[in-house]
């Protein structure tokens, strides 16, 4: 009896510890999404689970979304599915394509790029093959 006492508690033991060790795997990252309404809420949070964020929370008032991953993803993966859904964010631009498609009611004002936010297109793989073929070319035009 004593032993499957014993044999018990080591299983507990084990249960917690791999617990702990999968909260602490886990990364929360908060970052700008632009939207307006509770629509822009239900999609920018489903994309970013999508992703493959565990939990998303996205307030409409300050525009900030907050997510909690694994490291199956990263940041710069959600960032770009919800870039893909038709929201600039700060870590992706969406398409004029994609924005275009989303609800008048969510269709936000959008903002320029900034100089620094041009030349960083360069750095995105599907901006990269456009860039080498003509630096002169605004490559970004079109994010």
């Amino acid at each position: 009896m004593k032993t499957l006492q014993i044999f018990l508690l080591a299983c507990l033991f084990t249960i917690v510890s791999n617990n702990d060790a999968v909260a602490q795997s886990k990364k929360t990252e908060t970052f700008d999404v632009s939207g307006n309404c509770g629509m822009c809420k239900s999609n920018i949070e489903k994309a970013a689970k999508s992703a493959g964020a565990s939990y998303a929370a996205w307030n409409a008032d300050s525009k900030k979304l907050t997510v909690k991953f694994a490291n199956n993803t990263s940041t710069s993966k959600i960032q770009q599915k919800i870039a893909e859904a038709g929201y600039d964010n700060a870590g992706a631009k969406a398409s004029d394509e994609a924005y275009n498609k989303l609800h008048g009611c969510c269709q936000y004002e959008r903002k320029a790029l900034s100089a620094k936010e041009k030349m960083d297109c360069c750095s995105n793989p599907t901006e990269q093959a456009c860039c080498k073929e003509s630096p002169a070319k605004d490559c970004c035009k079109k994010l």
